[in-house]
């Protein structure tokens, strides 16, 4: 009988293999350390992503720019509204320097999309202007409450409510077959929804912003209201005068929209 006898040592291929995996493994190991130990060679997603895409702020202002003093808004301008007004609630304070206090309140049609206190502080902010009439010295407003008694109401209305208002005090603000400009009547400033978002060809051809139209706007209705009538351009390439039509046509002139100038009135020829 022969007996076998096994061997307890392990396969000697095995001896020469494992440690070789050892060596790789440690070699691996050392290498991904050493990489990411150099804070240049992390991942182009964290290290790299602040220099190549920095931020841009100098494209910003031009945008914010744009948005917040447009030549014109855009979207649909309602045409027609309620034909009822909401008064601006209230009493502002006196603006100006010298003569006799006119009252006035301010109303903004239901329906029109409006707000009628940011239409009030727009209005105030205008005549409360050096550039404005209170500059003259000759005369100073006060913004009163709608139940309150005023010389005068400076309205808000859609183009429709517009047209019938000024119609309603002899004046004819159609152009073509549609409500275009503003107007006043008799102890009212009524001040046409379209021109108000829109602004007016003249305007927007020079790229003037709506802001400026508004105050044009407003100081040449109100100019009606103290007893100015319609003027012409002085000179070609002049500002405008406050009280020429700068909505239908500049005359010649450029936009401008205050009736004092360096200080002094500014005015053109009477028409």
């Amino acid at each position: 009988m022969t007996i076998v006898r096994r061997s307890t040592s392990p396969d000697r291929r095995w001896v020469l293999v494992i440690p070789l995996l050892v060596l790789i493994v440690v070699a691996v190991a050392g290498l991904v350390r050493q990489r990411y130990a150099d804070p240049s060679a992390a991942p182009a997603v964290t290290a790299s992503a602040p220099v190549e895409h920095p931020a841009a702020p100098a494209a910003e202002p031009p945008v914010a720019q744009v948005r917040t003093d447009p030549v014109r808004l855009v979207g649909p301008v309602p045409t027609r509204g309620a034909g009822r007004f909401g008064y601006a609630v209230g009493r502002g304070k006196v603006l100006g320097y010298a003569g006799p206090v006119r009252r006035f309140s301010v109303a903004a049609e239901r329906g029109s999309g409006e707000d009628v206190q940011a239409f009030a502080a727009a209005v105030e902010e205008t005549l409360g202007d050096a550039r404005s009439w209170i500059g003259d010295r000759e005369q100073r407003f006060q913004r009163v409450g709608g139940a309150e008694r005023a010389d005068f109401t400076i309205f808000l209305a859609t183009r429709e409510t517009a047209g019938l208002m000024c119609a309603d005090g002899g004046v004819d603000i159609r152009a073509g077959a549609k409500p275009y400009t503003s107007c006043r009547t008799t102890g009212r400033v009524i001040i046409n929804l379209d021109r108000w978002r829109l602004s007016a060809a003249p305007y927007v051809f020079a790229k003037v912003p709506l802001t400026t139209y508004r105050q044009y706007v407003i100081n040449h209705e109100v100019g009606h209201e103290l007893g100015r009538g319609h003027q012409g351009c002085p000179r070609k390439g002049a500002a405008a005068p406050v009280m020429v039509q700068q909505t239908l046509s500049l005359r010649g002139c450029a936009p401008y929209a205050w009736p004092r100038k360096g200080n002094r009135p500014y005015a053109g020829p009477s028409l």
